[in-house]
This record gives C-alpha cells, sequence and structure tokens, in this order.
C-alpha cells in the first residue's frame, strides 16, 4: 500500500492516514494521534527538524545495529484498533517487532520499507465502515454529544 494522504476525521477532529492499494482502488483509513500525524506529515514534506525526532531515532538506531527494516504490516484489527508489525532483518536474523500502525508508517517513511495490510484487517475494516447499523449509532452519538456541548453562543441565529 501506500499513503494516498492524510486528513482530519470532521467529526472528531482526529489525523487519518489513509493508504491505498499500489494496484487496485481499495483504501484503508487508520484513525491516529495528532504528534503521530505530524511525525509522518513532516516526512512526506521532507521537512527536516533540528534534533532527531522518535522515528528518526529508530532507524538510526536499527541501522547502527546493521538492521533494516524490511517491510511493516498492519496485521489486525481487533475492537476498532489497528495493530502493527515491523519486519526487521539483522545480523543475527529477521524479527517481527510489535508496532502502532502509525508508528510503523512513519517508520517505513524514513527507511523506504514498503507497506502492507493483511487482507483480512482490509475485509474487517469493510465490515465495520459498511455495517449500517454501527456507524448509525457512532454518527448519533457523535452528533448528540456535539449538540449538547454547543453553549448559545455556538448556536448563534439559529438559538431556540
Amino acid at each position: 500500500m501506500n499513503i494516498k494522504g492524510l486528513m482530519v476525521d470532521p467529526i472528531t477532529n482526529m489525523p487519518i492516514i489513509v493508504l491505498r492499494e499500489v494496484q487496485g482502488q481499495r483504501v484503508l483509513p487508520i484513525w491516529v494521534g495528532v504528534f503521530e500525524a505530524n511525525a509522518i506529515a513532516l516526512q512526506i514534506e521532507n521537512v527536516q527538524t533540528p534534533r532527531p525526532m522518535t522515528h528518526d531515532l529508530l532507524k538510526s538506531v536499527i541501522d547502527h545495529l546493521d538492521g533494516r527494516l524490511e517491510r511493516i504490516v498492519v496485521c489486525e484489527l481487533k475492537e476498532n484498533t489497528f495493530y502493527a508489525t515491523l519486519h526487521v532483518h539483522s545480523p543475527k536474523g529477521r524479527l517481527s517487532v510489535d508496532s502502532r500502525p502509525s508508528d510503523a508508517i512513519a517508520l517505513a517513511l524514513r527507511t523506504g520499507a514498503r507497506i502492507f495490510v493483511e487482507e483480512a484487517v482490509i475485509q474487517s475494516a469493510r465490515s465495520v465502515e459498511t455495517s449500517q447499523t454501527t456507524r448509525d449509532s457512532m454518527d448519533v452519538g457523535r452528533l448528540q454529544k456535539w449538540l449538547e456541548n454547543l453553549s448559545d453562543d455556538d448556536l448563534g441565529k439559529y438559538k431556540m
């Protein structure tokens, strides 16, 4: 997969990494934290920071240990949480390291490693996405919470 882009969820204001199949049309949105999205955005835009960020540090450690990040795999979706694995080749052999997808993607961008997503994850994400009951209850819950937190000033001329 490739990174199609970063966007902000208009309902939660949380950043979303959008992955897209290299040879295909399917996409996978992954909600991430603001700091993780920033680390990915900095790398996409080739912005150099005065000091190494965490993902730069991890890349440097892997390099100094004569290792190489071969690929990252988004390998599981459990209770609306994505899981990923770093696949590192080192002088001691191949290692699989548990990771958050956002950290794995940020590291893959820095090392040129390929990004993969297990087919089962894509299917699970699509079933959650297309489940009308789940989507409606999430949207209604979010809308209700948003409405409950509006102040009179927020309502402005539509005040009743």
